[in-house]
């Protein structure tokens, strides 16, 4: 193969993904709901820390609110790990 003809066949190839907007609209989208979901972690956990002992009620409730938090971490992280992994 000619160096004229491995440039033409270069053209025929598929830019590589990260070029392309919908890589990056899925990344920004995906960082996103990470920010949002470490923000709510952080504040939950904090809420949790303020729960006194004697508030039965209410500490099974930030607690159910703090390991809802923890999964929509965990969901979040596997995203980007997969975008990262396999990024198409």
């Amino acid at each position: 193969m000619s160096a004229a003809e491995d440039r033409l066949g270069r053209v025929d190839e598929r830019p590589p993904f990260w070029l392309g907007e919908a890589f990056w609209d899925r990344l920004n989208r995906i960082e996103l709901q990470h920010q949002r979901a470490q923000c709510q972690h952080e504040s939950l956990r904090r809420g949790l820390d303020a729960v006194h002992g004697d508030h039965g009620a209410d500490l099974l409730d930030v607690w159910r609110r703090y390991c809802d938090s923890i999964a929509e971490l965990d969901r979040t992280t596997a995203e980007l790990e997969a975008l990262r992994i396999q990024p198409e």
